[in-house]
């Protein structure tokens, strides 16, 4: 039963609590199923990116879901914002076309009364696009850089294809001619130029894969070793029966710098002087701002969406020009957000800008929402004051 039906008499304080349940359940149901499928389309377009993992290089597909799901959380905080927007919208939009916030307003509530579910609503959106933004987020994005830096490096040597010359990395790469099921190598060729004093060519009749130390190493067996002499410019080859060789890559090319995504909040703002450069500093500034003002624009969208529908006069035929103008606000004020950002990126100085962009909405809508409540309530007030003769207060 709406609210619409059951409600026919002016409502008093005790069922105040109850009309805020019976319209923020609206949004926070919504608010979690829109944000749920976003994310997951998302996660469907960008996991694309690693198919080649599981189709070239033979990962499974529960390595593949482990490693593209810690990006989920990156989603959810880019687009909460903008889905509490379409929610706070779309629910008190449908609340009008049902007739209920006419009811609600007949029943006396105030402006402020109704807009307070989407105010928790956004106030919800707030806290969690923080805590993703703070905590979250870099340490879900730092176990992925980490997850996928092993997969592409140190376990590269596993997937080997056949009749592929495979480049393992910059000084070595390996042709395999065949494989067995059980993980025998026919037909191995090697070019190692770890040291380039002495690059080597190894052949091999055959071999297998083993794992020491979580390091990637091949058994080779019937094969010869053939380097070059820099200094007499010789041939010398070398056979053997067994061989085994380590596959993993030279220790310049393991190192890793970490992506200003990764670090926290607290290294974005004192950066280790050795790793970071004095002329990347304002990105990481600039990043770490991001993280702190990106949250409220969640509440200045809701306030975008609640003055489109609750403030003005009262149409019964509805107006789409509000929905509209409230979309396009909320298109623009992304526009202007990156725009702030590059600018801040560019100039330290205009940083405060951000926290401008992202607060200045919402207060503004918020005092052409409540303020001529606040002013009617101020001039009764005053008027009952007057006329049992007590001064009035000030304003």
């Amino acid at each position: 039963m709406s609210f619409a039906r059951s409600a026919t008499r002016r409502p008093s304080r005790a069922h105040l609590p109850m009309l805020d349940r019976y319209v923020l359940r609206q949004l926070l149901v919504a608010l979690a199923a829109t944000t749920g499928g976003l994310a997951a389309l998302i996660w469907l377009t960008q996991s694309l990116r690693f198919v080649s993992l599981v189709v070239e290089r033979g990962l499974s597909l529960r390595v593949f879901i482990g490693l593209t799901s810690l990006l989920v959380p990156s989603f959810v905080a880019i687009i909460l914002p903008i889905t509490t927007f379409v929610v706070v919208q779309f629910v008190y939009q449908r609340l009008a076309t049902d007739r209920e916030l006419t009811v609600m307003r007949a029943a006396g509530l105030s402006p402020l009364h109704v807009a307070r579910p989407g105010l928790l609503c956004a106030g919800a959106s707030v806290v969690l696009c923080l805590l993703l933004n703070v905590w979250i987020v870099p340490q879900a994005f730092h176990a992925f850089k980490q997850y996928e830096f092993q997969i592409r490096n140190r376990i590269a040597a596993f997937m080997l294809q056949d009749g592929v010359f495979t480049p393992l990395s910059s000084t070595m790469t390996v042709y395999v001619r065949s494989r067995d099921h059980d993980g025998t190598l026919h037909g191995i060729m090697v070019e190692d130029g770890r040291q380039p004093d002495n690059p080597s060519t190894i052949l091999a009749e055959r071999g297998t894969m083993l794992i020491v130390n979580d390091q990637p190493r091949v058994v080779l067996f019937d094969g010869s070793r053939q380097e070059i002499d820099r200094r007499t410019g010789r041939l010398n080859v070398l056979a053997f029966a067994r061989n085994t060789i380590d596959l993993t890559t030279p220790r310049g090319e393991q190192i890793r710098y970490r992506d200003a995504s990764e670090l926290s909040l607290h290294e974005l703002l004192h950066p280790d002087p050795h790793e970071v450069s004095a002329r990347d500093r304002g990105k990481f500034a600039v990043e770490a701002w991001r993280r702190l003002t990106s949250p409220f624009t969640a509440f200045s969208f809701a306030m975008i969406g609640l003055v489109s529908v609750l403030g003005g006069t009262f149409s019964r035929h509805g107006n789409i020009l509000r929905p509209f103008t409230a979309i396009m606000t909320v298109v623009c004020l992304l526009a202007l957000s990156l725009m702030v950002q590059n600018l801040a990126g560019r100039n330290p100085g205009l940083m405060p800008l951000m926290w401008i962009e992202a607060i200045l909405p919402g207060a503004v809508c918020a005092v052409a929402l409540f303020l001529p409540e606040w002013r009617q309530r101020h001039q009764a007030v005053a008027g009952s004051l007057l006329a049992s003769g007590q001064p009035a207060p000030r304003p």
